[in-house]
């Protein structure tokens, strides 16, 4: 499954100096740790565990979990019988047990038009007693809030008294809101008066109102709804629903003693889209996904102590939740929180951040550097601090890894291509700063406790070099428990389709070395002229992208009256063979992305065939594009 050793052709490394202070310096030390992890888990989780507080301890196996639907319901159990709290771990053990009650926990930043300077460091003293106002035990809430520090101390509030978070992204729209606080049967709401993004004033209370009217009109009645002032903007306000988040916090006693949870308690919901139907609510629960984030925000980053941590990210999605909350808090981190957008107001915006605070670690989506790309080299300056790079969302075509890789981190900087999602909790597949040779473009390796197998469409695991579906062996113990009140779903979505296995939805190939390289949910993958061999909508979209006139491209497949569903939207037949050329190109001014930057490409085929029907479009960042690609239907035929 690993290679006995780490490939010395084709491969790029960080800095030697990283290798001095990492956690894990070599890949025979990785290979060491993970075939451990795999043998024996219950010693491997085991250790770690020992770092947290625990107040009664578990019983039985460490891990135990049925992946196999003939063989009955699925489960995921992290130790059972264990009771902990995660908001104690990350915030009371942090200021009393390891001393760093004055380290700054977050660095925030606000940048939009109308305030584009201010800042505040916030410190894991002063973020404890915040976190023990208003909230009641046993309650599911709703947060609806932009990019403040005041929406990590709603979810820590959450946490400790065992209450079930469901954060919606602040950009979703009123009736999204109202779909997500229906399912969730959430009976409070945590908002805020409004946010500028960029020099757009969204006014999220009235979004907030609009959601909860409909709500009433579907026959659930919210009962309550919390407002941070953000901006002190004059809003509507209804005394018999709205209380004020500033009152409450000036009311509430600093003093909070946290529920002690059952491990497999619900710790918070996340609703991630699916191809068809209404959002699914991805349920995780309290001591697995405390154990991964923390192990992989440590392990994956290589976080050391005088780091300062940036990722780019919303709160409102995964990635915000794990690797900008719950990971770095378990660490005790220093991070910074930015309120803004990458480019505004101008495009040296992230650079200056990294510069202003000596960041070490920075984590940004495939997305946002291909955005950075087109100004060039030039905006990028002062990134002497900067030790490791990450990147998340999707897969990262090799063209942007190397400028990635060559200007912003100056060839002496890893990049971490992380790879996971929503349902795993924490990364998968994922290279390891000073241990792993890097292969442009390649999620590299597992994490630790991950088993990844690559399977055909009969469901056969493929040996050596392949490709086929990704799919996971056993659970580790940050994976998804359930989608909220549909366990039927969770099991037909993740399990039915390859009893026995987790199924990521993903296509991926592995290549001679060991390496694995994701190529895009499988249903995106390319059959070129009716062949069974897919071509990677990931290699076709590189190919369209050196081209000096394509800032983005994406493709996909469209009906052939010969061909069947014949997917030639490839690209360059220099780059990949003349099988691969496109038969039609359409030009776009933008491309319809979720709010986390990943391309929509079902939406696309949707297009490609004109069918209006699209399904869920709760995630789509601009709707807008959409109208645009239907009336620019005339594509160029090749």
């Amino acid at each position: 499954m690993i290679p006995d050793k780490a490939p010395k052709e084709n491969v790029l490394h960080g800095s030697e100096d990283l290798k001095e202070e990492a956690h894990i310096s070599s890949f025979e030390k990785y290979k060491e740790l993970y075939l451990r992890s795999i043998e024996n888990p219950d010693e491997f989780w085991g250790d770690i565990a020992k770092d947290f507080f625990w107040k009664t301890k578990h019983t039985g196996p460490f891990l135990d979990y049925n992946f196999d639907v003939t063989k009955g319901e699925i489960f995921i159990k992290c130790m059972d019988g264990a009771t902990t709290n995660i908001c104690y771990n990350v915030l009371d053990r942090n200021v009393h047990e390891r001393k760093l009650g004055d380290r700054v926990a977050f660095h925030w930043l606000v940048y939009h038009s109308c305030d584009c300077s201010s800042t505040t460091s916030l410190s894991v003293f002063c973020l404890l007693p915040r976190v023990c106002a208003g909230v009641k035990k046993g309650d599911r809430v709703s947060i609806y809030m932009p990019m403040v520090v005041d929406l990590v101390v709603a979810m820590l509030a959450c946490v400790r008294i065992g209450a079930v978070h469901s954060i919606v992204f602040a950009g979703f729209s009123a009736e999204s809101l109202c779909e997500r606080i229906m399912d969730s049967q959430c009976s409070l709401l945590i908002t805020a008066d409004g946010f500028y993004r960029g020099d757009k004033l969204i006014n999220l209370k009235l979004l907030a109102d609009e959601a909860m009217q409909k709500c009433r009109d579907k026959g659930f009645p919210i009962k309550r709804c919390i407002m941070l002032k953000h901006l002190c903007k004059d809003v509507p306000w209804n005394p018999e629903v709205d209380l004020c988040w500033h009152d409450l916090v000036r009311g509430a006693s600093d003093e909070c003693e946290p529920e002690w949870c059952e491990s497999e308690d619900p710790l918070f919901i996340l609703y991630t889209s699916g191809s068809t139907g209404k959002p699914k609510g991805v349920l995780h629960t309290v001591s697995g996904y405390m154990l991964y984030t923390a192990s992989t925000f440590k392990l994956v980053f290589d976080h050391q102590p005088d780091d300062v941590y940036w990722c780019t990210a919303d709160i409102g999605w995964i990635t915000g939740h794990s690797y900008i909350t719950y990971g770095p808090l378990a660490n005790g981190a220093t991070s910074v929180l930015f309120e803004g957008l990458p480019t505004y107001p101008d495009v040296s915006r992230m650079w200056e951040i990294v510069d202003k605070y000596s960041v070490t670690k920075f984590y940004t989506a495939p997305t946002a550097i291909r955005l950075l790309m087109k100004y060039g080299s030039e905006p990028v300056y002062k990134r002497e601090s900067l030790k490791v790079l990450g990147t998340v969302g999707e897969p990262i075509n090799p063209e942007a890894w190397q400028w990635y890789y060559s200007v912003v981190g100056e060839k002496r900087c890893p990049i971490v291509d992380t790879f996971w999602q929503t349902e795993t909790g924490g990364h998968v597949l994922t290279p390891l700063p000073a241990a792993t040779p890097m292969k442009p473009g390649s999620a590299t390796f597992p994490f630790f406790g991950v088993i990844p197998a690559i399977l055909n469409e009969s469901g056969e695991e493929l040996e050596g070099p392949s490709e086929g579906y990704l799919v996971f062996k056993q659970p580790w113990p940050g994976v998804m428990r359930t989608v909220y009140g549909n366990h039927q779903r969770f099991e037909t979505v993740y399990f039915k389709k390859f009893p026995g296995y987790y199924v990521t939805g993903d296509g991926c190939r592995r290549d001679k070395d060991g390496y694995y390289w994701i190529t895009g949910r499988i249903d995106d993958m390319l059959n070129v002229s009716g062949e069974t061999s897919p071509v990677e909508h990931a290699e076709v979209e590189s190919a369209l992208g050196e081209h000096w006139a394509v800032a983005e491209a994406a493709v996909v497949g469209r009906p052939h009256a010969v061909k069947g569903r014949y997917n030639r939207h490839a690209g360059v037949r220099e780059k990949i063979g003349a099988i691969a050329t496109p038969d039609y190109i359409q030009e776009a001014p933008g491309l319809p992305k979720t709010r986390s930057g990943k391309i929509m490409r079902r939406l696309l085929r949707k297009i490609a065939c004109d069918e209006r029907d699209l399904g869920d479009t709760s995630t789509l960042a601009d709707s807008s594009v959409i109208e645009q690609l239907f009336q620019n239907r005339c594509c160029t035929a090749v």
